[in-house]
């Protein structure tokens, strides 16, 4: 029974593990332009139109203050999704 409990539970600890890898990690480097609360911006390059908000949350690590270098490490998750029909296809003459 224990041998049982033991092969289960490496099983789940795998599947979680493989789970949270699955998600593609990308980053940004660039220039803290503005820090608010839990929100702030990254300049990556002098074009004004380079720049990305992101938003923090407790679990967000590291520390930095406007001006600073930073490289932003981030995942891109679908919180919600809406759709409606495709458009019928017009038929060929």
């Amino acid at each position: 029974m224990r041998k049982i409990a033991a092969v289960l539970f490496v099983l789940v600890a795998i599947l979680t593990i493989s789970a949270y890898a699955a998600t593609k990690t990308y980053q940004f480097t660039g220039i803290v332009k503005t820090a608010d609360g839990d929100t702030f911006t990254v300049q990556k390059s002098p074009a004004p139109n380079d720049t990305w908000e992101f938003t923090k949350d407790a679990s967000t690590k590291g520390t930095f203050k406007v001006g600073d270098k930073v490289t932003v490490k981030y995942k891109m998750i679908a919180t919600e999704v809406e759709a409606s029909a495709a458009p019928a296809a017009k038929p060929k003459k």
